[in-house]
This record gives C-alpha cells, sequence and structure tokens, in this order.
C-alpha cells in the first residue's frame, strides 16, 4: 500500500468550526437529548413558496440541464444589479461588476487565491468567519488578525495594525453587519476603510451576507454606496439567509471590475458554474415583495426579543442586535466559552456556539442563533436558568 500523506496546507488546517458543532449534536441526540439548538445560523423558516414555485418551473427547462456560464447568467447578474439599485441607489455593470458564486462562501474562500502569494498578508476580523483565515492559509498567505472589541463597538481598529502589516497587506476583509457579534458599521468606519486601502493598496472584500436581517427598521448600508468604494474592493452577497435558501447555494460579488475578473478568472478554473434554473429562480428571489421580508425580519425580531429579555432577565450580558439573527452573550464567571457551551448542552439541552471557535478575541462570549420558534426559545431561557 502507498503511504497517503496529507498536503501541509491541510495538516495545518483547524477542524471547522461548524464541523465539530455537529458531532456536539449528533452525540447529544443519541444519547436522548431533548436538544435546543442555537449553534449554527441555518433558517428554520423555509424558502418562501413563490420561489419553490419558480424553480418547479425552472428545473423543467432542458436548457438549464446543461453546462451554465462560469460567470452567471447575464439575466441573474442584471437582477443583482437591479436589486442593488432598489435596495442602496448603487448602480452597477452587470456584465463587469457582478459575478455570481455558488453561495457567498465560494467566494471568500477562493477570492485569496486570485490576489495572494505565499508570505502576502491578509487582515482578517477576529472574532469572524472562519473562511476568511482557511482561504488565505489555502493561497500560502499570512494572516494578521484584527481584533474585535467590545469597547471599540466590535469595528476592528486600524491604527493598531503596524506600518510594516500594512505595507505587505494584498486584501482585508470586513463583515458588516457582522457575524458572530452582530455589530452594524457606518459610512464614516467605512470611509476610514477606504483611505487605508487607498494608501496601502489593499482590495476590501465586505462580506454582507445579513444585510436583509435587521431591525427597528434600521436598514443596514452597504460598503459599496460609500465614495471610493468600487475603487477598493468588492462586496459579497448571499441569498441565503435573505431568501431561507441556504441549501440553494447561490450568491454574488459585486464592485470592482479588475476585482470581479480576478475572482472570475479562479472560478472559471475551478467550477464550472451554478445550476441555470437556481439562477433564473433567483432572479424570482430578488424581486420578492417587500412584504414577504417584512414578515420574516418580524419573526425574527420577535425571537431577538424573546431571548435578549429572558438571557439579560437571568442576569447574562447580552449584546442586543440591531442586525442578524446572532446573539452574542457574555459568559458568567467561573467559566470560558467552550466550558459554558458544554454546561448548558449537558446541563440544560441548550446548545450555543464558544466564541472561541470564531477566534481568540472571541473568548469569554458564546453566540446564540435566532433559529428556534419562540416557544422554543422560552424553553431554552427557562432551562438555562435553571442550570445557572
Amino acid at each position: 500500500m502507498i503511504n497517503i500523506e496529507l498536503a501541509d496546507r491541510v495538516k495545518n488546517l483547524p477542524q471547522y468550526l461548524f464541523a465539530a458543532i455537529d458531532k456536539m449534536k449528533n452525540d447529544a441526540r443519541a444519547k436522548g437529548i431533548d436538544l435546543i439548538d442555537l449553534s449554527i445560523g441555518d433558517p428554520d423558516i423555509p424558502t418562501p413558496a413563490h420561489i419553490v414555485d419558480a424553480m418547479k418551473s425552472a428545473v423543467e427547462k432542458p436548457e438549464h440541464h446543461r453546462y451554465p456560464s462560469y460567470e452567471g447568467m447575464l439575466s441573474y447578474r442584471e437582477a443583482v444589479a437591479s436589486w442593488y439599485k432598489r435596495r442602496f441607489n448603487v448602480r452597477l455593470n452587470p456584465v463587469t461588476e457582478v459575478l455570481s458564486l455558488i453561495g457567498s462562501k465560494e467566494g471568500i474562500g477562493h477570492i485569496p487565491l486570485a490576489f495572494v502569494n505565499p508570505g502576502d498578508v491578509v487582515l482578517v476580523p477576529s472574532p469572524g468567519y472562519p473562511v476568511y483565515p482557511v482561504g488565505t492559509l489555502f493561497a500560502g498567505g499570512e494572516s494578521y488578525i484584527m481584533p474585535l472589541r467590545e469597547d471599540n463597538g466590535f469595528l476592528p481598529d486600524f491604527k493598531a495594525i503596524p506600518e510594516n502589516i500594512l505595507e505587505r497587506s494584498k486584501l482585508m476583509f470586513l463583515n458588516y453587519p457582522n457575524n458572530p457579534t452582530a455589530a452594524v458599521a457606518r459610512e464614516e468606519f467605512f470611509k476610514e476603510a477606504i483611505s487605508l486601502a487607498e494608501k496601502y493598496n489593499i482590495i476590501i472584500c465586505h462580506d454582507a451576507a445579513y444585510s436583509e436581517i435587521y431591525y427597528d427598521n434600521e436598514k443596514p448600508m452597504s460598503f459599496l454606496e460609500v465614495d471610493g468604494a468600487k475603487d477598493a474592493g468588492i462586496e459579497f452577497h448571499s441569498l441565503s439567509k435573505t431568501y431561507n435558501m441556504t441549501g440553494w447555494r447561490i450568491g454574488f460579488a459585486a464592485g470592482n471590475k479588475e476585482v470581479i475578473a480576478g475572482l472570475g478568472k479562479i472560478k472559471t478554473n475551478l467550477d464550472s458554474g451554478i445550476f441555470q434554473a437556481i439562477q433564473e429562480t433567483s432572479i424570482t428571489a430578488l424581486n420578492t415583495d417587500e412584504r414577504i421580508l417584512s414578515g420574516i425580519r418580524k419573526v425574527y425580531q420577535e425571537r431577538r426579543d424573546a431571548l435578549y429579555n429572558g438571557l439579560t432577565a437571568i442576569g447574562l450580558n447580552v449584546s442586543k442586535p440591531k442586525a442578524t439573527f446572532y446573539l452574542w452573550t457574555k459568559v458568567p464567571a467561573g467559566f470560558d466559552s467552550s466550558s459554558f457551551v458544554t454546561h448548558l448542552l449537558e446541563k440544560a439541552g441548550v446548545l450555543g456556539t464558544p466564541g472561541v471557535g470564531f477566534g481568540e478575541p472571541g473568548e469569554g462570549y458564546i453566540r446564540f442563533a435566532l433559529t428556534q420558534s419562540v416557544e422554543r426559545i422560552k424553553e431554552a431561557v427557562d432551562r438555562i436558568r435553571s442550570s445557572l
């Protein structure tokens, strides 16, 4: 037999956070625990019926059964551009400034391959989405962690980044509304980021997957709304969270045409595009009646209020989210993030995600996802109270 040895890039790869969470869930259920799962951000609300109906029709069309175009159907990219104009008053050229993605995760994971050489630096927010540093690792780059601290509104402190790091940096990942902290960013922050990018020739990659899950009618802004943004980088979006389409695997990148072209070149060589029936259906999704989306947000707001009010009544310190469907919660004295997650699983049958899994600056917090009904959330609060 031959000796099978993993490549160094895989040997050095940390265990993917949510694979570990899945194992915890499976082990708990195997023991017969009635688990209330508030760990992974996978919407429990079904995809709206009009989108499902559109897919039923699209999948029957023979023209969709062949290879799709690499950059995505022009009609889909035109729908993305129209959505940006309606939602953010941002004009995009659908031919050169929009690229279809197999979910935003795929684009985020691949973009370092287009622009990062071995030894280059990528500025990575932490706590943050694990794919930012993993994509950097695969490209041979070095991640420089930008800590997100509560005393700075969970925004990175650009002034704390050493000059020699900035001079070696090729990409900077940002993510607002933020996962896991649920923080939002304002125009002044994006202006500061763009100014930094222009000075040091750094491409900004803004992950805006949660822009449409917001509360109290406080709509988050797009990075691309800010003057100079299209010169500085691109924005990633996903249909997963907005339309409850996580399993459909479709998203898009928009912005700087040279960055879009670079990412497109990677995709041309590594994948064969998105099933056209899903792209056609996603045009329907992007034109969804706002009343349907408002209804989805209303469900999440009821859940947010139930969990926030319940946890604060227990005495836990919780950041009240203005967007996303996450609550970033400080662990009580005597626990770290992993031990508190284990405690809640074993003593309450409630599963959250340890903050340290999103990076060392996330230690001391756990993330709860609003992916259970109000009734189950209230039950989870009661169980947590009893366990403490």
